[in-house]
């Protein structure tokens, strides 16, 4: 496999609090990683610095091969609305769009029309389990329900690489095992890599491979799911 994502000895703090203190992490092109970490270690500030949501202080960032940790808004803008796809715990959908115009949300941010938008985010509502409900809205929907919508409006445009922090934090293990499920079917249906963070090992399960970060530094793990100590 290629290497698609880099983040190299990337360090971020927020005033005198160290979140990242020279992690460093690789992701393979149609890989799934799972980022894991006791509370405050700097797991989500990882992802974000990975994801162009943050600028670490030290450090670089490299997508498929280009440094992007020191591009411009603009530029890391346009990444995170064709490249990337994101997956937060709560969903984080707009209230008052029905599910498949959410789905469709990142084609029409895109410039894409509106007609080629919803055509294209139709088919994931039976692709993940929606049927009947694209013309609800999100407070008309189960928790499960409402993150496979935002799972699917992660993965309509393609991306290369999906970001997740903490997909299944709000939902009961019954639902977090069917989105996850869901999720890394469908990445590796289309080859996408995923970086995930999670506190749950049940759910780090589905990774191909665990990193553990402790105090702001990574220590990689090996593949199937197993963390180094």
């Amino acid at each position: 496999m290629s290497q698609i994502l880099a983040g190299d000895d990337l360090h971020k703090s927020f005033g005198l609090t160290r979140a990242l203190r020279g992690a460093s992490i690789v992701l393979d092109e149609g890989e799934v990683v799972a980022v894991m970490g006791p509370s405050g270690s700097g797991k989500s500030t990882l992802l974000h610095c990975l994801a162009g949501l943050l600028t670490p202080d030290r450090g670089e960032v490299r997508f498929a091969g280009r440094r992007i940790d020191d591009l411009p808004d603009r530029e890391r803008t346009h990444l995170r609305r064709t490249v990337f796809g994101f997956v937060f715990q709560f969903g984080q959908l707009v209230p008052e769009l029905p599910a498949v115009e959410n789905i469709a949300l990142p084609l029409l941010l895109a410039g894409r029309r509106r007609r080629q938008a919803l055509a294209a985010a139709a088919p994931w509502l039976s692709r993940l389990g929606l049927d009947g409900v694209g013309e609800r809205l999100p407070g008309e929907l189960s928790g499960g329900q409402g993150q496979r919508v935002a799972m699917a409006r992660a993965l309509v445009a393609n991306p290369r690489v999906v970001f997740a922090d903490e997909p299944t934090g709000s939902l009961d293990s019954v639902a977090a095992d069917e989105v996850m499920e869901l999720l890394v079917d469908a990445a590796r249906e289309h080859g996408t890599s995923v970086l995930m963070v999670t506190h749950e090992p049940r759910v780090a399960a589905w990774a191909d491979r665990t990193v553990l970060v402790r105090d702001g530094v990574d220590a990689l793990g090996q593949r199937l799911g197993m963390a180094s100590p």
